[in-house]
């Protein structure tokens, strides 16, 4: 068995170690139990005093990637890093992070979300995605 911070990688996985994990390190989220098994999280995030506060949702779906949206406040049209199909996120790139059911929403996933709200602000001011990006290979987009 491989430890991974402190979740354990094998089959008897207890998902509610990310509600643990998540109360601990942002106990602002609450979470909810959804009818396909999938634990849905949402809380407010603000990066810096002068950014507005963004309610998030994050969607733990086991070793599918998490969905996280934003809630509020409205995203403008087009936003970069973002997968329209299902208005969620693009956090990550495939290639550099691959997601397991027993990664950390808490540890990896809100820090992320937060940093996608910093560069989107800097991005509505200026035009351009400061944050890390990935150079796709094809139109179609691999997260």
């Amino acid at each position: 068995m491989v430890i991974m911070g402190m979740f354990q990688k094998n089959k008897n996985y207890n998902p509610y170690l990310q509600v643990y994990a998540m109360k601990a390190h942002f106990p602002q989220f609450k979470h909810k139990d959804l009818r396909n098994g999938s634990i849905m999280f949402t809380g407010k995030l603000q990066v810096k005093p002068e950014f507005p506060v963004y309610t998030v949702s994050i969607e733990y779906r086991g070793n599918k990637r998490p969905k996280a949206k934003i809630i509020r406040p409205k995203l403008v049209v087009n936003p970069p890093h973002f997968y329209h199909q299902d208005d969620t996120l693009c956090l990550y790139h495939k290639k550099n992070y691959y997601w397991q059911k027993e990664n950390s929403l808490a540890l990896d996933i809100v820090p992320w979300v937060a940093g996608w709200i910093y560069f989107y602000e800097i991005w509505l001011q200026t035009g351009k995605w400061y944050g890390p990006e990935v150079k796709h290979e094809s139109k179609k987009v691999f997260h």
